[in-house]
């Protein structure tokens, strides 16, 4: 399933179900976001989106903790289930929450950062659950240039949200008027 599919795909079933999401990109610089933004439909369902591009805007404004930083760097899953969980909460300003937070960091290239290969990067999510909250982060490596990476990373952020609609244990907050 091509990008464009996929997102079709989450918009219908988030839209259906109630199902709010927020989106904090740093190696895809939007990709996300504006994939589901062309899809009719989006503005029921994405509540942000947010390019934080350089590491102390991860910090200030998605309130990724800077020792986490400090220690690991940008690339690295447990930041992003922070980029994940800070573009959650920065999505319920106005109301009780948004459902899903989904991120993307990593390497994009052409050459390495802080150690890390370019190819590499990771994907973290935080839902919203009937349970409570629920996070995980997966982590990928992608041979290519910028933009083949940069692509793989939006088509596995995109997977990742088409599985978390899987779940039938979601909470609802979809009110979005875009």
């Amino acid at each position: 399933m091509d990008a464009m599919e996929l997102s079709g795909r989450i918009v219908a079933r988030a839209a259906a179900r109630g199902i709010s999401i927020a989106v904090a990109e740093s190696l895809t610089g939007g990709l996300v976001a504006e994939t589901l933004v062309r899809t009719p439909g989006a503005s029921v369902v994405l509540r942000l989106g947010v390019v934080a591009y350089a590491t102390e805007m991860k910090e200030q404004v998605l309130h990724v903790p800077s020792d986490l930083l400090e220690e690991r760097g940008p690339v690295d899953p447990d930041v992003a289930i922070w980029m994940a969980r800070g573009v959650r909460h920065l999505a319920a300003l106005d109301r009780s929450a948004c459902t899903i937070g989904v991120a993307t960091t990593g390497v994009a290239g052409p050459g390495a950062q802080d150690d890390h290969a370019p190819g590499e990067f990771h994907i973290g999510i935080e839902l919203e659950t009937v349970d409570g909250l629920r996070s995980h982060a997966s982590s990928h490596f992608e041979p290519g240039d910028r933009e083949q990476v940069r692509e793989a990373a939006l088509l596995a952020a995109l997977r990742e949200l088409d599985a978390a609609l899987e779940r039938t244990d979601l909470v609802m907050h979809s009110e979005s008027k875009g």
